[in-house]
């Protein structure tokens, strides 16, 4: 049963939350209480009901009961529910937006809201499901209101209530992009736009990034553009993502690989991660799967992705209780020429190079001759990324920002090697 559901104006903090799981939401089911620790400021804790046996949130949440669970750092929360809290644009919305009573690390739990990354839901009550109320979610016809409202919210401007109706905190899992959801005739989709400094057209850059991963054979979540009205005599658009932690009616339970990592002792590595899939994985799926991660990683690296960081990564529970890897998200060129890589590449650290990649092969359980196949793969792909983004209508100005990363010496005479 759900309730009426919360809004900003008629909360009253709590000194206790509870946390919900909605694999099916049609029958939210308890999973256990939230409440502030007394030892660190701000900090959340988190133990399970006594009837809860379902599954572990994540590994450093094991089903032990009674025990009270902490992160023991300010401003977060434990294990899988830290993945729970609004991202740094949904923090931003609820901080400007909604302004709740309070704003300790139980708000921005309980309002990112009903519909966020996952399948956890924040409740005020023990017995009922009531959450952060949201919607209606703007619809096609908002979708020029709902880029100026997105951009009012950037320059700060004074709150309207087109702006509270159309820009709520929503889906989580990500970074300071500006985003919403929108509801389409196929469904709920989360949707991308530029941000103000931006000088290039990002949304139709990552459309055209992913669209050229899923040609090397990498599985992506689905995007598309929508065109938005011209930013000084500049074409502009926003992304849609369609949303992969969703399977019909069922929500999928879902963990970055920050909190994957993080719940097993390991580095931020992408060895580190294929480690972790090896356990988590079906025995079946497990080669593929870390092959997969392996191609992201050589993608990343030759398309100048340095922004690869943990929480662009997850993986989503299965309904057969194993863990697969999402599809790819946020993937594009951040073009810095940083020539590291968030996460860690092999023995020379987040050097971002090919020889670097084909140093760690054990960890991804890859033999050299499959991985230099791999490597050849990719590589292929993106040497032909000129003729991809230009048919998907990036600009001239665009493609020579581009170029000057994705084509600099540095990378290029690497994928040129493996041709």
């Amino acid at each position: 049963m759900k309730g009426p559901g919360v809004t900003p104006t008629s909360y009253v903090p709590q000194e206790q939350l509870y946390v919900w799981a909605l694999v099916n939401p049609a029958q939210p089911t308890l999973v256990g209480p939230l409440g502030l620790s007394a030892l660190v400021p701000d900090c959340a804790t988190f133990s399970y009901q006594p009837d809860w046996w379902h599954f572990a949130l994540s590994e450093d949440l094991p089903l032990i009961q009674g025990q009270v669970f902490s992160a023991g750092e300010r401003g977060s929360a434990p294990g899988a529910l830290d993945d729970a809290r609004p991202d740094r644009w949904g923090e931003r919305i609820i901080r400007f937006v909604d302004r709740p009573a309070r704003l300790s690390v139980l708000e921005m739990l309980l309002f990112a809201g009903d519909d966020r990354f996952g399948a956890l839901g924040v409740s005020i009550s023990a017995q009922h499901y009531i959450p952060r109320h949201l919607g209606p979610y703007p619809q096609l016809r908002d979708l020029a209101q709902l880029s100026t409202a997105v951009e009012d919210v950037q320059a700060q401007a004074p709150m309207t209530p087109d702006i509270q109706r159309l820009v709520q905190p929503g889906v989580t899992l990500g970074g300071a992009q500006p985003k919403a959801l929108l509801q389409t005739g196929a469904g709920p989709c989360v949707i991308k736009f530029s941000e103000l400094g931006d000088a290039l057209d990002t949304p139709l850059i990552e459309h055209a990034s992913m669209t050229l991963a899923a040609q090397a054979g990498i599985r992506v979540a689905g995007t598309a553009v929508l065109p938005l009205p011209p930013r000084h005599g500049r074409a502009c658009h926003a992304l849609t993502i369609q949303r992969f932690d969703r399977a019909g009616p069922y929500r999928l339970h879902c963990l970055s690989a920050r909190t994957l990592l993080r719940a097993a002792g390991l580095h931020e590595s992408y060895g580190d991660l294929a480690t972790v899939l090896l356990r988590l994985g079906h025995p079946e799926r497990q080669v593929a799967q870390r092959e997969e991660l392996f191609k992201r990683m050589v993608f990343n690296i030759l398309l100048d992705n340095t922004d690869d960081h943990e929480r662009n990564h997850s993986v989503c529970l299965a309904l057969d209780g194993y863990y697969d890897l999402s599809p790819a998200y946020d993937v594009l060129p951040t073009l810095q020429n940083l020539g590291y890589q968030a996460l860690a590449v092999g023995q020379a650290g987040a050097e971002s190079s090919l020889d670097n990649a084909l140093t760690g092969l054990s960890e991804f359980g890859l033999k050299r001759p499959r991985a230099l196949k791999l490597v050849r793969e990719v590589a292929r792909v993106v040497d032909a990324w000129v003729p991809h983004f230009v048919a998907h209508g990036v600009c001239a100005a665009d493609m020579e920002a581009l170029a000057a990363s994705i084509d600099r010496p540095a990378l290029k005479q690497q994928r040129r090697a493996f041709c």
